[in-house]
């Protein structure tokens, strides 16, 4: 097994005192980068997510060309309902598109997740791929939708800025809501052991929709789901969950078996502290907008960032995926300025 020559991630999430935040950015594998761009002209989203070479290639991008501190593999959260037997269409800049949605408990029984790593062996082999090509250079990220994300994409049929379906569906038939749930996360479970085994250092599993849970619908509809697979996958590897706009369930997810809690801007560093009492890694939460602003600006930006959340157990990342239209320069000025952190005068850890 190759020894990594960067494991600042993993003593981030172990809690270990590190010189320095690591950092890396969600979607950092794509829309941003010309030669990703150059790749989505010649294949389609799913031959990229697909095809085991392409995938790592894609991964590999950011690694050379903007210096973070692990890789994630390139895929997508829609692989699941996908394997699960659902269909679902890709259209460059139009978002997901499930045809068929779930309303019925027989759609439920219709989804099977038996032989759901063989399905996706397309994922697990280009996570063993990237692991052999990255040669312990920075850790390697594998990654799921969280349950009740998949369920609002399963219901809906696509994005929406409300999700009033899936919500109805939750609000008036609970029973067949928790059936999907359990059912998505049964197969989300094994999916994700199957990376570990295939070479992930670690597993982000992302909650993008959970925001528009209520705090008390949160904790029906999220909570139990996203600690079944942190109590599954912790024993494998160390897992980030990442619940986004759901700031008011922190003190509810530190009580997890996670190692990493990911955080958007609508929590303030010192806050996220408070209600986790420090006891756990942190990542997040640069606006990706910001990445936007002059580069003066974003480093200027980043090191009052890495002030407020301090360097132990912290991962520098945006509260959200990078927006395709930033700069290259710029995502690397963002990683460069926490390479370049060095604390204040005077400077405690939090």
């Amino acid at each position: 097994m190759t020894t990594l020559k960067n494991d600042l991630l993993l003593r981030a999430l172990k809690g270990e005192k590190v010189q320095r935040p690591p950092v890396w950015m969600m979607r950092q594998a794509g829309r941003y980068l010309p030669d990703y761009i150059k790749l989505r002209k010649k294949y389609d989203f799913f031959t990229r997510v697909q095809t085991p070479e392409l995938a790592c290639e894609i991964t590999l991008q950011p690694i050379d060309q903007v210096g973070v501190d692990a890789a994630i593999i390139f895929s997508d959260i829609l692989v699941i309902p996908q394997a699960m037997g659902m269909e679902v269409l890709m259209e460059e800049g139009r978002g997901p598109l499930l045809p068929k949605t779930i309303s019925t408990q027989q759609d439920i029984d219709a989804l099977h997740i038996d032989d759901i790593e063989d399905r996706l062996s397309y994922v697990t082999k280009a996570l063993s791929l990237t692991k052999q090509e990255l040669n312990g250079r920075v850790p390697l990220i594998g990654f799921a939708g969280a349950p009740w994300t998949l369920l609002c994409y399963m219901v809906e049929g696509k994005g929406s800025k409300s999700f009033d379906k899936a919500k109805q569906f939750c609000f008036t038939t609970p029973a067949f809501a928790h059936s999907l749930l359990q059912k998505i996360t049964d197969a989300t479970i094994h999916y994700l052991i199957a990376q570990v085994k295939a070479g992930a250092d670690v597993i982000q599993v992302f909650d993008s929709w959970s925001g528009m849970l209520s705090p008390a619908d949160f904790k029906i509809f999220a909570l139990p789901y996203l600690t079944q697979i942190a109590d599954a996958v912790s024993p494998h590897a160390p897992v980030i969950l990442f619940p986004k706009g759901s700031w008011y369930a922190l003190p509810d997810l530190c009580n997890t078996s996670a190692s990493g809690l990911g955080i958007d801007w609508s929590i303030t560093p010192q806050m996220a502290r408070e209600f986790t009492n420090n006891s756990i890694t942190l990542q997040g939460n640069f606006d990706p907008s910001r990445l936007l602003a002059p580069i003066s600006e974003i480093k200027k930006s980043v090191r009052e960032m890495i002030d407020a959340f301090g360097v132990d157990r912290y991962i520098a990342n945006l509260g959200h995926g990078i927006l395709p239209n930033v700069p290259v320069d710029h995502a690397r000025a963002f990683v460069d300025a926490v390479k370049e952190y060095e604390p204040a005068p005077n400077y405690t850890t939090v």
